[in-house]
């Protein structure tokens, strides 16, 4: 049945090569940026869930408590 509702749809073929374009796309652009990613940065955001809601300021007098 699904067989013969997507061989009805005109240009179905299209949107195939266009998911895969497009996954593929967004495959290779993670890669290449976590490839280039500093190691502290990537050292930093995997701490982040053992804080605690506790977050390190560089700004001074500041305090939200």
């Amino acid at each position: 049945m699904i067989k013969n509702v997507l061989s009805e749809i005109g240009g179905v073929g299209l949107y195939g090569v266009i998911s895969i374009s497009l996954f593929f796309a967004v495959f290779i652009g993670m890669l290449i940026w976590v490839c280039r990613m500093k190691k502290s940065f990537a050292q930093s955001m995997s701490a982040l869930p053992l804080h605690d809601g506790e977050i390190k300021s560089n700004r001074k007098g500041t305090s939200h408590e």
